[in-house]
């Protein structure tokens, strides 16, 4: 059986650790739908069906990914402001911030 890298694994559980701190923190009230939102910004990662391979462990997903471009990333950051989008936009950006962080760590 393989053995596990440390950072892809340890990546992933940062990006279901973080959201909740981030929901528990900032939106003690709501935290579990605040959480749940900023869960579904991994959504974003379906862009990497669109490259070849679709997981390369020593790509940086920003920019290469559409959705991880710079200019996406401005739009995440704009539905930040809107109540009724807000919690999306900070997950989208709790995700680019940890994608970012990776790229750093390779």
């Amino acid at each position: 059986m393989p053995e596990l890298e440390f950072r892809p694994v340890f990546h992933l559980l940062l990006h279901v650790i973080v959201p909740l701190a981030v929901a528990r923190v900032c939106w003690p009230q709501q935290w579990k739908r605040a959480a749940l939102w900023m869960l579904a910004a991994w959504a974003i990662d379906l862009d990497h069906l669109l490259a070849d391979p679709i997981y390369a462990p020593g790509r940086c997903s920003i920019g290469f990914h559409p959705l991880h471009t710079w200019p996406a990333i401005a739009v995440y950051a704009g539905l930040t402001v809107p109540k009724k989008t807000r919690w999306f936009g900070v997950g989208l950006l709790i995700h680019v911030m940890l994608d970012g962080i990776d790229c750093l760590m390779m």
